[in-house]
């Protein structure tokens, strides 16, 4: 994969409880893990999407170089043009070991 295709900078964030307050509450913060560059892919009406039926809930698939030191899970958050993707899936292997794929639905926030 050329730099070429990777043209969507995204964030791996992990959300972490930092402090509590006085009665015991938990405030999240955000840690920012890493920025890399990344090859973005929206869901299309393709037969490669069309194999991936056990992950009918993903809308978009990011990928991106290995880093070295961050292990990519389910339990973190992928920010990308100012939208939060919810990771349902990270694979890692492709071309070597060398890049993850992760496979993302869009976070909707809620209004109360």
């Amino acid at each position: 994969m050329s730099l070429g295709k990777m043209n969507s900078f995204i964030d791996i964030v992990s959300t972490v409880p930092v402090t509590k307050d006085s009665e015991g509450f938990a405030t999240k913060g955000e840690t920012i893990l890493a920025s890399v560059r990344a090859y973005k892919e929206e869901r299309r009406g393709t037969e490669k999407w069309a194999n991936m039926t056990a992950f009918s809930e993903a809308s978009v698939l990011f990928r991106f170089r290995n880093i070295p030191g961050v292990t990519v899970s389910e339990s973190l958050t992928i920010i990308c043009e100012g939208k939060r993707f919810r990771i349902i899936d990270a694979q890692y292997g492709r071309g070597h070991g060398m890049y993850v794929e992760c496979l993302c639905s869009m976070l909707e926030g809620s209004v109360s």
